[in-house]
C-alpha cells in the first residue's frame, strides 16, 4: 500500500512533467522528470528492460528530502518515466530515502536496498542524521518497504565506524547463491572505508569485514561504491568526498575513484594494484553499473559537479541528468569505457574529411550542431616539429563557445567553458594529462544539448561537463598555433 507521501509525488510529478517541452531537455541522455536528480540508483536489469532510479525532490529544482525517481529503457538511450520508486515516509528515511541499488530475487520480485536518513537530536541542541540500510520489494512499478526494516544499522558497524556517515549500498549475488553488499562508511580517522555485509537470503544481513580502506589517501568519505570484477581483475569503483589534487589525476573537490586489483572469492578478499580517476573532466560523480544481458558491463554517472550546482538556466523546470551510459572494459592495467554502441543506431548525415591541415581558425562546411558525434584525429602538419596548441571549439556563436584545447609539449588537454554563457565564478576548466603518444591524438566527442563528453584513445580517459549555453549556438571551428593535420568523421544524432 503506498503512503500518502508517496501518491502525493507520484501525483505532483505526473503533471509537473508537462511544464517542460522536448527541446528543454537533453535528447538522449535522462534527465529528471521534474525537479532535481542527483546519483543514479538501482541500476538494473528486470522484467526485460533496463531500470534505473535516481535521488530525487520532485518539488523543487534544489536538493530536498531525497525520493527514489524511476525510469526505464530497453535501450539506455530513450527513456520512459515511471512512477516515483520510494518516497522519505517512515520514522527510519523519513529525512531522506538516500542511494542505493537493486537485484533480482530467486521469486522474481525486484529488490531494493537503499540508506534511509533520520534527524536524531542531541543533548547539546544539535542534531544529527542517523543513516541505516534498508529493503524494498516490488514488481518494477510498486515497491513495499520490508516491516523488519533498518536490516543494517550502527549496531552492526565495526568500532570506530561513523553511524552518520553509513551509505549507499551495492549489492550483488555471488555464484553459491548468498548474497553481498558493500557500504560507504566513515572510519574514527575521518578518512573513508567500504564495508562488506554478507547475506544468505538478500534480507538477513550481517558484517563480515572492512572491504577498502582509504587511509586519508583520496579525499575524505568514499561515497556510492561499486564492485564487479572483469576482464580477469576486480574493480572497485567509489566517489571520495573532499579530494586534494594529485597532478592531473585526481581535482580538488568531490572525484571519481578506481582501483583495479585482484578478488578472493572465498575469502572476500579485495586487493588493489592500480588506481586512477574515472573522469578527468568537470561534471560526473558517484557512477553506478549493472551487468547487461549480453555480458556487458555498463556504467552511468549522475553528470554534475556538487561545487558547481549553481551553474544553471534559471527558467527550466528540471536539474539534473546523467551521463550518456559506457562500455567498460580493463585494459593494460586500466579502465577503458566507451560510449554504449546503441548509439551507433542514432547516426547520420556522416560529414567525412581527411588530411586537413589546420594553421590558424578553419570551419569546415557540415561540421556544425548541438546533437552531434564527432571522431577527431589530430597529427602535426610536419612529423618532425610538434605544433604548439590544437584547438576545437563547439556550441558557438559570435558571442559564447566551448574549448578543447592540446599542448603537445606538455601532453595536456583542457576543457574550458568559460565563453559558454555563465555569470558564476565557478570551475570552468579541467585539465588530463594525456597519456601515450601526443603526436597522433584521438578523440571521439559527444555532444548532446546540454553536455559534452569527450573520449581520448577510444575511451582510455574520458572528459565530462555540462553546457548551458543557448542552442542556437551550434558552430564548430579548428585552431592550430602551427601546422595540424586533422581526420574528423561528424554524425548527427537524432
Amino acid at each position: 500500500m503506498n503512503s500518502q507521501t508517496l501518491r502525493e509525488a507520484r501525483k505532483y510529478e505526473e503533471a509537473s512533467e508537462t511544464a517542460i517541452t522536448e527541446t528543454e531537455r537533453p535528447q538522449f541522455h535522462l534527465s529528471v522528470r521534474t525537479g532535481w536528480m542527483n546519483d543514479p540508483n538501482g541500476f538494473s536489469f528486470y522484467g526485460g528492460k533496463y531500470h534505473l532510479f535516481y535521488q530525487y525532490y520532485p518539488y523543487d529544482t534544489v536538493w530536498g528530502p531525497m525520493h527514489w525517481g524511476h525510469a526505464v529503457s530497453e535501450d539506455l538511450l530513450h527513456w520512459e518515466y515511471l512512477p516515483a520508486a520510494l518516497a522519505p515516509d517512515r520514522l527510519y528515511d523519513r529525512d531522506g530515502c538516500f542511494s542505493g541499488s537493486a537485484l533480482t530475487l530467486p521469486d522474481g520480485r525486484h529488490l531494493l536496498m537503499y540508506t534511509g536518513v533520520s534527524r536524531e537530536n542531541l543533548k547539546d541542541g544539535g542534531s544529527c542524521d542517523v543513516q541505516t540500510q534498508c529493503l524494498a520489494v516490488g514488481d518494477g512499478i510498486d515497491y513495499e518497504k520490508y516491516e523488519k526494516n533498518p536490516v543494517l544499522d550502527s549496531s552492526d558497524l565495526p568500532e570506530g565506524g561513523s553511524r552518520t556517515d553509513f551509505r549507499d549500498p551495492k549489492i550483488w549475488k555471488k555464484t553459491d547463491g548468498s548474497y553481498c553488499c558493500i557500504v560507504g562508511n566513515r572510519p574514527a580517522d575521518g578518512s573513508g572505508q567500504i564495508l562488506l555485509f554478507t547475506s544468505a537470503n538478500g534480507f538477513d544481513w550481517t558484517f563480515k569485514k572492512v572491504f577498502a580502506e582509504n587511509r586519508n589517501r583520496y579525499g575524505k568519505m568514499w561515497e556510492c561504491p561499486d564492485f564487479f570484477e572483469l576482464d580477469g581483475k576486480a574493480v572497485l569503483l567509489t566517489s571520495p568526498q573532499d579530494m586534494l589534487p594529485q597532478g592531473f589525476e585526481y581535482h580538488n573537490g568531490n572525484g571519481t575513484l578506481c582501483l583495479i586489483g585482484e578478488y578472493d572469492e572465498e575469502t572476500d578478499t579485495f586487493t588493489e594494484q592500480r588506481n586512477q580517476a574515472v573522469d578527468y573532466g568537470i561534471d560526473f560523480y558517484a557512477p553506478q553499473t549493472v551487468l547487461a544481458e549480453d555480458g556487458r558491463r555498463i556504467m552511468i554517472g549522475w553528470m554534475q559537479n556538487w561545487d558547481t550546482i549553481s551553474f544553471r538556466r534559471q527558467e527550466y523546470k528540471w536539474f539534473g541528468q546523467m551521463s550518456i551510459p559506457r562500455e567498460l572494459t580493463v585494459r593494460n592495467g586500466r579502465l577503458y569505457q566507451r560510449p554504449i554502441r546503441e548509439l551507433d543506431a542514432l547516426r547520420q548525415n556522416k560529414v567525412e574529411y581527411h588530411d586537413v591541415v589546420v594553421s590558424d581558425v578553419l570551419t569546415l562546411p557540415g561540421i556544425e550542431g548541438r546533437r552531434v558525434d564527432m571522431e577527431l584525429v589530430i597529427r602535426p602538419e610536419n612529423p618532425d616539429m610538434y605544433y604548439r596548441k590544437f584547438a576545437v571549439r563547439f556550441a558557438q556563436n559570435e558571442k559564447y563557445y566551448t574549448s578543447l584545447s592540446f599542448r603537445p609539449a606538455e601532453s595536456v588537454l583542457k576543457i574550458d567553458r568559460k565563453f559558454s554563457g555563465s555569470r558564476r565564478a565557478i570551475i570552468h576548466q579541467r585539465r588530463c594529462l594525456v597519456r601515450g603518444n601526443p603526436a597522433e591524438l584521438k578523440l571521439r566527442m559527444i555532444l548532446d544539448r546540454f553536455s559534452v563528453e569527450v573520449f581520448l584513445h577510444d575511451g582510455e580517459q574520458v572528459m565530462t561537463a555540462v553546457l548551458y549555453t543557448e542552442q542556437e549556438a551550434d558552430g564548430i571551428s579548428f585552431f592550430a598555433d602551427g601546422g595540424a593535420r586533422i581526420d574528423v568523421v561528424k554524425y548527427d544524432l537524432r
